[in-house]
């Protein structure tokens, strides 16, 4: 830390003691490493990746802290957007905010990424923050002119071209030359915990409910009930599985009560793999969604460690890459892990769109490792321009901005492998996935408690299917 010397007399000299003394040098302890997995000179999307460490001898708050990473727009009005792929420290804490700068010619923009809660303890890290912004226009964005940009930079290291704010002072990095920099935006609110209370604008304007009291796959009432028993090959999942009807089936599982079933099959072959799938007509938007599902952590029978998805997702269909109007919300549970992590762990995804070749994802997710093995009440909320997730009751995630969906969504019930995801065995196993019963209730944001109670309702009065939500 430099220090100015100070002359003129005892004042001088107590008023410089003061300065050593402020606490400002324990803040001075924070760091920030930094890495990229994009280092093209131009790329689909910029990919600053930090790790703040805390190398002093108390905790911070995080909500307290703020990182700037310095760029160059690729033009005066070109727009940008930020999104979490992944955080140790859960990408529902991680926000990312733009703005612009003037008096240098280094840099123009940045991104601010701020906490909404946790706090980092003395001698702890963040860890892995995984984090991109792209033009909002889709096009290739170019970063060779970007201040903080570090080609070479593809494992984790202390860098000072990234700042770190803590209390709105300085104490990491070195901003460009010159940069009239505006004080760091304030932090964001937490979202509230707590459940919404029912009702919302317009009140329900229809509801289904199906206590999927079917006799088989092949039952009629399923397509007059306007479900769909997947049979057509494609993905997601193991290239060259089948997804034959008789992997969808309706076991009574307590008393007389039914519930459907999905099973996935695998010999450890394309060829010897099969999944399930079980989708409603596409009429669904803004409102409550809720299912009761079970999940498994380990197989019916055969060997353990497959990449297995196991969801409940709305969705709507990608007309053609990056398309503005596809939507889908996910619950995906993974218990033997996947896509790079570690199992068990939920996913709860919101997505803007994507394209598959090169392969490019706007979406934002929240996770958490932990079994959620055996039966669970999910509950969706599409309203007001924000998507939560709730699990057993408790909000799980929050999303909202540009991944709010669009237009209308089919539900779906998936059971998938992960391609390349299979365990190495040839002995076949076979994995299964039950759900109780869907709810839906349009234009009307329902608590999860509430939800129990209508699907209760239901159940007393002997009514196992009711549509009244209109085709859009």
């Amino acid at each position: 830390m430099s220090r100015k010397l100070l002359w003129g007399g005892l004042a001088a000299v107590l008023l410089a003691a003061l300065v050593v003394a402020l606490p400002a040098e324990a803040a001075q302890s924070l760091r920030l490493r930094y890495k990229t997995s994009a280092t093209g000179a131009t790329a689909d999307q910029a990919e600053p990746w930090f790790d703040l460490v805390n190398s002093g001898t108390t905790a911070v708050p995080l909500n307290t802290v703020k990182i700037r990473y310095y760029f160059t727009a690729d033009s005066p009005t070109q727009q940008y957007r930020f999104a979490c792929s992944w955080a140790v420290v859960s990408c529902s804490t991680v926000t990312g905010t733009f703005q612009t700068i003037s008096g240098t010619a280094a840099a123009d923009r940045y991104l601010e990424v701020g906490f909404t809660s946790g706090s980092l303890a003395a001698g702890a890290s963040t860890g892995d923050m995984q984090l991109r912004f792209y033009r909002a226009d889709w096009q290739t964005i170019r970063q060779s002119d970007d201040y903080s940009f570090g080609p070479a930079r593809t494992t984790y290291g202390d860098w000072d071209k990234v700042t770190v704010y803590q209390g709105g002072t300085l104490v990491w990095g070195t901003p460009p030359a010159g940069v009239t920099d505006p004080s760091p935006s304030p932090s964001p609110t937490a979202s509230p915990s707590t459940s919404p209370s029912p009702g919302g604008p317009g009140g329900g304007s229809g509801v289904v409910f199906d206590d999927f009291a079917y006799a088989s796959s092949a039952d009629p009432q399923i397509t007059a009930h306007h479900w769909t028993v997947r049979t057509n090959s494609g993905g997601p999942g193991v290239p060259g599985a089948s997804w034959p009807a008789s992997n969808v089936s309706f076991p009574v599982v307590t008393g007389s009560n039914r519930a459907l079933q999905l099973r996935a099959a695998t010999d450890g072959t394309a060829g010897g793999t099969s999944q399930a799938e079980f989708l409603h007509q596409r009429k669904f938007f803004e409102g409550t969604y809720a299912a009761r599902v079970k999940f498994a952590d380990a197989p019916d029978s055969g060997p353990d460690g497959d990449n297995i998805v196991e969801t409940f997702f709305t969705i709507t269909p990608l007309a053609y890459d990056l398309d503005p109007d596809y939507s889908e919300q996910d619950f995906e549970y993974l218990p033997n892990g996947g896509w790079g992590a570690q199992g068990p762990i939920m996913y709860t995804t919101t997505w803007e769109t994507y394209r598959n070749e090169p392969w490019l994802a706007v979406n934002t997710h929240t996770e958490r490792t932990a079994s959620y093995a055996g039966w669970h009440d999910l509950v969706l909320q599409v309203s007001g321009g924000t998507v939560r997730y709730y699990i057993d009751g408790t909000l799980f995630a929050e999303h909202g901005g540009d991944y709010y969906p669009e237009t209308p969504q089919s539900v779906n019930f998936n059971l998938w492998f992960i391609g390349g995801g299979l365990l190495g065995s040839a002995t076949p196993r076979v994995y299964t996935q039950q759900v109780d019963w869907f709810y839906f209730s349009k234009n009307e944001v329902v608590a999860p408690a509430d939800v129990t109670s209508r699907v209760n309702a239901f159940r007393s009065a002997g009514t196992t299917w009711q549509d009244t939500v209109p085709m859009p």
